[in-house]
């Protein structure tokens, strides 16, 4: 019994179902408005927002305290891994190697995605005038607006990487190196201890988001689309444990073992719907089972921004959804013209507020054929979807960081085996 009152993952699943039981049985708990207006401001490059309601209130807090450990935590690891490298033709390669990883991985989710929703075709028979829509002039908008270089400058994850390769391949060449490296080294080890102290408000954290889900947007909102919203989970599915089953396989990584030793950030993610919540500890948990230093850093916070394989997944599934649910009868030549537009437009999906359908609402606008209006259509599930989303993601990239580490020989297995025994995981 004191084992189990101990453990993390006990607590975020008892946090969870609470926060489902309030959210559907005491909705006005849960929506109570604490203040007048969303708190929203910059602290250390990151965007802190926390909502006005009570469960906005405990999750938005907990998401935020967990985003300050972000930026310092990839720019030491990067900078102290790139220095640990030495060479940095090497570091120009594994970065090289982790987009192009990127780019296939990405284009099999939007594969996946567009072949399950044309074979179960969950927009069929959905009656449009049956469903409360919603305002989607922002996203409309924020498409429009949609820039690279606005990506860049709002995305202080990149900024932060590209500083730490900057310091990092400056440091090599640095003749008294050693004290500023004991330093990082120092601080790297504070931080992280700091961001162990944090993750137990993790229930907190999940109770607030899945109340707040429940609460806004209620069980009964699921009924008109729920062939949709069982459609994406079974393809995020299919993508985790075919596809990024048979990735870790080629290296002799068993994917049920790695899920089970990331349970708990799993659960944090499940319940924020924020892969962010769980990024620190996922780099911290990815060293300790092997991956080099130098891998973790750089293909981690990259690959939140570029390995999006659940946002993917998602966005072409609701490509298609839609034109089903308009009776628009895609060519051939269509289809291989959003798989086009998603491949670039989806690379921008983490930089933006609203981001999924932001980038819906572009990539709808440069087809021509599907009303951009059926986006109101999704508002009110798309919470609901977000959790597979970000699960996926998070995954996704944890997979991508083995593959990696692996391929540049980079990888012990010997400390895998340990890290799994550990965690209680059977060999």
């Amino acid at each position: 019994m004191k084992k189990l009152l101990t453990n993390l993952t006990f607590w975020v699943l008892t946090a969870i179902a609470a926060g489902i039981l309030l959210g559907h049985f005491a909705p006005d708990i849960a929506l109570h408005k604490l203040f007048e207006n969303a708190i929203k401001f910059k602290l250390l490059g990151n965007e802190v927002s926390i909502g006005n309601t009570f469960s906005e209130f405990l999750s938005g807090i907990f998401i935020s305290i967990v985003k300050q450990f972000i930026n310092p935590i990839i720019f030491l690891t990067i900078t102290l891994g790139i220095v640990s490298m030495g060479d940095l033709k090497k570091v120009g390669k594994l970065g090289g190697k982790a987009l192009l990883y990127f780019e296939i991985v990405t284009t099999i989710a939007l594969l996946v995605g567009i072949i399950v929703a044309n074979i179960i075709r969950p927009g069929d028979g959905v009656v449009t005038d049956a469903i409360k829509g919603g305002d989607i002039s922002k996203y409309t908008k924020g498409a429009s607006e949609f820039s690279w270089m606005k990506f860049f400058w709002d995305n202080s994850t990149l900024q932060v990487l590209l500083l730490a390769i900057i310091l990092g391949s400056v440091l090599n060449y640095v003749s008294g190196k050693d004290k500023i490296i004991e330093v990082f080294q120092k601080v790297s080890k504070y931080i992280f201890a700091g961001l162990h102290t944090v993750m137990k408000l993790a229930p907190i954290g999940a109770f607030g988001g899945m109340a707040f889900t429940i609460a806004k947007y209620g069980l009964k909102t699921l009924i008109p689309l729920a062939k949709l919203m069982v459609t994406v989970y079974i393809t995020m599915g299919v993508f985790v444990f075919v596809v990024l089953f048979f990735i870790l396989r080629y290296y002799k990584v068993n994917l049920w073992k790695f899920l089970k030793y990331i349970k708990e950030e799993l659960l944090i993610v499940l319940g924020t719907s924020s892969s962010e919540a769980g990024l620190p500890s996922l780099m911290e948990k990815l060293e300790r089972m092997g991956c080099g230093k130098s891998v973790v850093g750089l293909v981690v916070p990259a690959g939140y921004s570029f390995n999006l394989d659940g946002t993917t997944i998602y966005l072409s599934m609701a490509t298609i959804f839609l034109a089903q649910v308009f009776n628009v009868h895609l060519s051939l030549e269509q289809i291989f013209t959003i798989i086009g537009i998603l491949m670039v437009t989806s690379k921008g999906a983490a930089g933006v507020t609203g981001s999924g359908f932001i980038v819906l609402a572009s990539t709808l606008t440069a087809v021509h054929v599907i009303p951009v209006e059926g986006l109101a259509l999704l508002l009110g599930v798309d919470r609901f979807m977000s959790e597979a989303r970000a699960i996926t993601n998070f995954i996704g990239n944890g997979v991508a960081t083995i593959f990696l580490a692996n391929n540049e020989g980079e990888f012990d297995h010997e400390k895998m085996k340990k890290a799994f025994d550990q965690e209680g995981i059977l060999s």
